[in-house]
């Protein structure tokens, strides 16, 4: 039996007496077969173009040509390189035309169910991920932020997002091939195809995917032989105008070990950090993780869990867990001190600068009563205390300028004047800048 070279070999020498000499010169000399295994013939083209010349213009003499070679059954892919001679930057195109036309079967998705938007929290710190988030989810047949590159710390929200995406375009999109997986995971895939030799296959299904969700990227740090799978899935789905998305716990420039390629890939979209939730973030996710599981929480209670429970969701969620176990065991309500006592155990609590002491420091500094800094006095000194508060209040706790304001009975804007009328100052004035630093190093011995 005729080899795959020879056959279509045997295609050219037909192509060749049917079309015009030019033609097929430019055409079709530079096409050359890599294969030909299960009725599957796979051409190596030199870009895109050329497919789509062969899926338009010369379909009708290739289509016939081939089933007279290979058999009526015969199937078509391609071959492109994306990197002009960089074999390993090939991606591999199934043949769009109706007989050709590859139907897959559904897979499992692998998403959790309670990852959706509608049980995530939003607030000042996240909003701008979250409308990313929603609209990618909102708009599965449009690509307008691809690839999304999503890093932050452990434990606050990664995985819940990427979730809610899948999940959204599942709702909007039934028919999308969605896929959640963690990055550990594709390593061992990869691993098992190795030893099974169907490295092939595992990139060919991967290449099959409309939303492909990848947690914890940098888990491939390291592994050449997954990354160079990976690459040829990557380039495919992003030239299909696939969605691709991705967690790290650190942004693309600081992945170590991981090829150059990739990470210049990686940063071709859109790249967001998710950071530790703030104040009032860790307010409503307090009270929503203690309501879904049947705990009435006082806002004394609320307050101090979220002024230490500063580190991620994740810690959030074991003081709650803690707090609920505990309240059922010793049938005990649940107060403040008892919260105390559970973040002993899960928390690493250190006494944090609050705005009060801000206020009593400052006034110290300038030698009058505290009470003088929340009159309306606008005496050069009293109006000079009261923006170094707006200032250091800004610098060493989590309240926003508009609360900042509330609590001087000053405007939003009132406190942003008077935040940079004191950076301006310790910019320019060397007595100022000192007179400041002293107050930091009092502040400072509070912790």
């Amino acid at each position: 039996m005729a080899n795959h070279k020879e056959l279509w070999q045997h295609c050219l020498e037909i192509i060749k007496s049917n079309i015009h000499e030019t033609q097929f010169q430019s055409w079709f000399q530079p096409v050359e077969s890599i294969g030909f295994e299960n009725e599957v013939v796979t051409l190596r083209l030199p870009s895109d173009f050329f497919r789509e010349q062969y899926e338009g213009r010369f379909f009708p003499i290739l289509s016939k040509t081939m089933k007279r070679v290979y058999g009526a059954n015969v199937r078509l892919q391609y071959t492109i390189e994306v990197v002009n001679k960089d074999p390993e930057s090939a991606v591999i195109i199934e043949s769009q035309t109706p007989s050709n036309i590859v139907r897959y079967e559904d897979i499992d998705s692998q998403l959790n169910l309670t990852y959706n938007f509608e049980n995530y929290c939003v607030g000042n710190s996240n909003k701008l991920v979250h409308t990313i988030a929603e609209y990618i989810g909102n708009n599965p047949n449009k690509v307008d932020f691809n690839p999304v590159f999503l890093y932050g710390p452990t434990g606050v929200g990664k995985t819940h997002l990427i979730q809610a995406i899948g999940i959204r375009v599942k709702e909007v999109k039934p028919s999308a091939r969605v896929l959640y997986i963690t990055a550990r995971v594709f390593e061992n895939q990869y691993g098992q195809a190795v030893h099974d030799k169907k490295v092939t296959d595992f990139i060919n299904f991967y290449q099959s995917i409309d939303v492909l969700l990848i947690d914890d990227i940098q888990e491939i740090a390291g592994k050449v032989g997954t990354q160079k799978a990976f690459f040829p899935i990557f380039n495919h789905l992003h030239q299909k105008g696939k969605q691709i998305i991705m967690t790290s716990d650190r942004p693309p420039v600081e992945l170590d070990g991981i090829m150059e390629r990739l990470i210049n890939r990686f940063s071709w979209g859109v790249t967001e950090v998710l950071p530790k939730p703030d104040l009032e973030l860790r307010k409503q996710i307090i009270n929503q993780k203690s309501r879904k599981n049947g705990l009435a929480l006082s806002e004394d209670v609320v307050e101090l869990i979220a002024e230490y429970a500063t580190d991620s969701v994740r810690e959030l969620e074991g003081v709650i867990m803690s707090l609920i176990t505990r309240a059922s065991i010793l049938n005990h309500p649940v107060t403040a001190d008892l919260a105390r006592v559970v973040m002993k155990s899960t928390v690493k609590i250190t006494k944090k600068i609050n705005f009060e002491m801000i206020v009593e420091t400052t006034a110290a500094a300038y030698n009058f009563d505290s009470d003088v800094i929340f009159t309306k006095n606008r005496m050069r000194n009293i109006a000079d205390a009261r923006q170094v508060v707006m200032y250091l209040a800004n610098k060493f706790t989590d309240l926003s300028s508009t609360m900042i304001g509330a609590k001087l009975g000053r405007t939003h804007a009132t406190v942003l004047h008077g935040i940079k009328n004191v950076q301006n100052r310790i910019g320019v004035e060397k007595s100022f800048a000192e007179f400041i630093d002293q107050i930091e190093t009092t502040l400072k011995k509070y912790r």
